[in-house]
C-alpha cells in the first residue's frame, strides 16, 4: 500500500472538481509533526497564486470535494492553506493486518512494470577490486533488489573492463610464467596487484617486451587464437577473484551478469560508421569527434567528445555508445541505470546526447547515470593505506569481520564459537555496507570504523541488534508469531506513530528506486527502529496486566516491525540474526 500516492490521486480528484485546472501538482507530503495530522496536501497556495484567488478559500473547496472518508477521520486547514490529513486508525489497523499476512508486507508490485538495465560495480579486470568499487557494487545491488522487490524486469550488466591496450602487457607476462611452468591460480594470478606491477616494470624496463607486449594486443584485437586463449584464461582467474568479493559482500552479481568491453567489440567500428554517416562525427586531427554544442563552455566552445583515435583504436566513448545502442534497441529497456563515479558525470552527458542524436537511445528509453561521492579516510582525502597505497575490497571487509569479532567478544553470550563467528560476519559486512549505504549516493563521507560497528545510532549493528531483540519477544512468549490472528488495536499514540511507519515502507521503496538513493531505505528503517523502542517502553506486551486482546495487537505490531526490518535490511543486503 501506498498511502501517499492513494491521497495523491484523491487530491488531484478534488482540486480538479474545485476548478484547478488538471495537472497542477497537489504537493502531498507526510507531515512533520503530528499535531499536522498525518499527512498534508499543500497544493492549495500554488493553486491560489496561479488562479490569483483566496488560498484558504480554495483550500476549503478542495477539502468539500474530498474524498477521504474511509481513511481519514478528519481533515482541516492550517495557516495560509495547508490542508491537514488525519488518518482512522480503523484504517490503520485493517492495512496492517492485510500486510502482516502478505510476503511483501503489503508493497504491492508495480502495475506496469519496467524493464530496465542496472549497470554496476564494473572492476576492471587488469586489478583485484578496491575500495573504490565498494559504492558500484552495494549501491547498484541495493537498488536491484527494490526494483525487483516491486516486480520491474532487471538485467543486471556487470561492464568489466577486461579489454584495451593494457591486456597485451599482462598477456605477454602471463605467457612467460606459463612457459617457466608457474601455476597459473596459485601463483601467477595469486596477487593480481603484484602482477600487474611486474608487468608494468617488465614493459617500462625490459628490453623488447613493450614491443611484445604491443604485437600482443594488435593480435588480441585481430581474433589471434593463442593471444585470446591467454587473455581468457587471465580474464577467468581475474573474475574468480571478483566474485569472491561479491561473496563476502552478499551482493547478486553472478558470472552471467557479466557483459564486460569486449562484449561491445564487434559494434565498434559500426557505431564509428553510424556516427560519420548522420554528420555526428567529423574528423580532427586524424581522430573522429563530436562537438557537442549543448556542453559548450562559457566562451561557446562546443565540448569535444573524441569517440575514435587517430590511429583507428576505440575508446571507453565507443564502448559505452555500443552498449547503449544493444540495452535500448536490442534488449528494449525502459531505463538504464549506470553506477558510476561522480568524475564521470560529464562524459555520460556526452555519451548520452550522442547517442540520442544517432538513434542508439530510443526516446522511450531514460538514460540514468547514477553518479556517486567518494570514500574519505580521516584527513578527509580518498580512504589509502597507510603508506598511500590502493586498500583492497577483500581486504577491507576481512578487517570488518575481525573487528566486528572483537568488538562482540566483550558481550555475555552463551552462543557457540561458530556462531559468534557467523554473527561477526554479518556485523562487520553490514556496518561497512550500511554505512555507506545511509549516505546519499551524491555524497563523499568519511570512513570510520567506531562509528559504523556502533551499536548505537544510524548503524548496521543497531538495526541487527533491534531486529534480535523483537524476535526475543516471541522466545520470551514460547509462542510462534506464525499463530498470532492478526487483529489489531491502535489506541496508544505510540501505536499509531509505528503504525504509520510500518505503512510507508512502499513509499521509500517507490523514492529509492524513482532517484536511486538507497540512504532513504536506511533512514526508514532506522526511523522505524527508533519508534519500536518508544513503543516498547510506552506499551507493555507480556505483563500479566495486559488484555489478551491488547497483547495479540501489539505482538503483531511486533512481527511487523521485525519483518519489516528483516525485509528492508535484505533489500540493502545486510544478513540479520535471530540472536546475538
Amino acid at each position: 500500500m501506498n498511502i501517499k500516492s492513494i491521497l495523491i490521486e484523491k487530491a488531484n480528484a478534488a482540486m480538479q472538481a474545485a476548478g484547478i485546472p488538471e495537472g497542477t501538482n497537489p504537493a502531498v507530503t507526510q507531515s512533520t509533526r503530528p499535531q499536522f495530522g498525518d499527512y498534508q496536501i499543500n497544493g492549495a497556495m500554488g493553486a491560489a497564486k496561479a488562479l490569483k484567488t483566496n488560498p484558504r478559500e480554495l483550500a476549503q473547496k478542495i477539502i468539500d470535494n474530498l474524498d477521504v472518508a474511509d481513511l481519514a477521520e478528519k481533515t482541516e486547514i492550517a495557516g495560509p492553506g495547508f490542508i491537514n490529513i488525519h488518518l482512522k486508525p480503523e484504517f490503520l489497523a485493517t492495512s496492517l493486518e492485510a500486510a502482516n499476512t502478505d510476503a511483501k508486507l503489503g508493497v504491492a508490485e508495480h502495475a506496469t512494470p519496467h524493464k530496465v538495465v542496472v549497470d554496476f560495480s564494473s572492476p576492471n579486470l587488469a586489478k583485484e577490486m578496491h575500495v573504490g568499487h565498494l559504492r558500484s557494487t552495494i549501491i547498484g545491488d541495493a537498488v536491484v533488489r527494490a526494483l525487483e522487490f516491486r516486480g520491474d524486469t532487471v538485467i543486471r550488466q556487470n561492464h568489466m573492463g577486461d579489454w584495451g591496450t593494457q591486456f597485451g602487457m599482462l598477456i605477454a607476462h602471463l605467457e612467460d610464467l606459463l612457459n617457466q611452468g608457474v601455476d597459473l591460480e596459485n601463483v601467477a594470478l595469486a596477487d593480481l596487484e603484484s602482477f600487474y606491477r611486474d608487468a608494468k616494470k617488465r614493459f617500462d624496463d625490459e628490453a623488447g617486451f613493450a614491443d611484445k607486449a604491443r604485437d600482443y594486443v594488435v593480435k588480441l584485437q585481430g581474433g589471434d587464437v593463442h593471444c585470446q586463449k591467454l587473455w581468457q584464461m587471465f580474464i577467468d582467474t581475474s573474475v574468480k577473484h571478483s566474485e569472491e568479493v561479491y561473496g563476502k559482500l552478499n551482493v547478486t552479481l553472478t558470472r552471467d551478469d557479466i557483459m564486460a568491453e569486449s562484449a561491445y567489440n564487434d559494434r565498434l567500428a559500426g557505431v564509428i560508421e553510424l556516427l560519420k554517416e548522420q554528420g555526428i562525427a567529423v574528423e580532427d586531427q586524424g581522430a573522429q569527434v563530436v562537438f557537442l554544442d549543448e556542453l559548450a563552455n562559457k566562451d561557446g566552445e562546443p565540448s569535444v567528445f573524441i569517440v575514435q583515435k587517430s590511429g583507428g583504436g576505440f575508446l571507453y566513448s565507443t564502448t559505452d555508445l555500443a552498449a547503449c545502442d544493444y540495452r535500448s534497441n536490442e534488449l528494449d529497456v525502459d531505463r538504464i541505470l549506470i553506477f558510476v563515479d561522480a568524475r564521470q558525470g560529464l562524459h555520460f552527458n556526452q555519451v548520452e546526447i550522442t547517442a540520442r542524436k544517432a538513434g542508439l537511445l530510443k526516446d522511450k528509453t531514460s538514460y540514468e547515470p547514477s553518479l556517486f561521492g567518494t570514500m574519505m579516510g580521516n584527513d578527509g582525502k580518498p580512504f589509502k593505506t597507510r603508506t598511500g597505497g590502493t586498500v583492497k575490497l577483500s581486504d577491507l571487509l576481512d578487517e570488518a569481520v575481525s573487528r566486528a569479532t572483537e568488538k562482540l567478544a566483550d558481550r555475555a553470550s552463551d552462543l557457540s564459537d561458530e556462531a559468534r563467528q557467523e554473527i561477526a560476519r554479518k556485523v562487520g559486512i553490514g556496518a561497512v555496507k550500511y554505512a555507506d549505504l545511509s549516505k546519499h549516493r551524491t555524497s563523499d563521507y568519511i570512513f570510520n570504523w567506531d562509528t559504523m560497528l556502533s551499536f548505537e545510532g544510524a548503524t548496521a549493528p543497531y538495526l541487527q541488534y533491534a531486529y534480535t531483540r523483537v524476535r526475543s519477544i516471541f522466545r520470551k512468549a514460547n509462542m510462534d508469531s506464525a499463530s498470532l490472528t492478526g487483529r489489531i488495536q491502535i489506541q496508544a499514540p505510540q501505536e499509531k506513530a509505528l503504525a504509520l511507519k510500518l505503512l510507508q515502507l512502499e513509499e521509500v521503496l517507490d523514492l529509492m528506486i524513482s532517484e536511486a538513493t538507497p540512504h532513504v531505505l536506511c533512514s526508514y528503517l532506522y526511523e522505524l527502529a527508533s519508534l519500536y523502542m518508544t513503543f516498547y517502553e510506552a506499551c507493555p506486551i507480556l505483563k500479566d496486566d495486559v488484555a489478551a486482546d491488547v497483547r495479540e495487537s501489539r505482538l503483531v505490531l511486533c512481527n511487523l516491525v521485525a519483518n519489516s526490518l528483516k525485509t528492508g535490511l535484505d533489500l540493502l543486503g545486510i544478513e540479520v540474526m535471530e540472536q546475538m
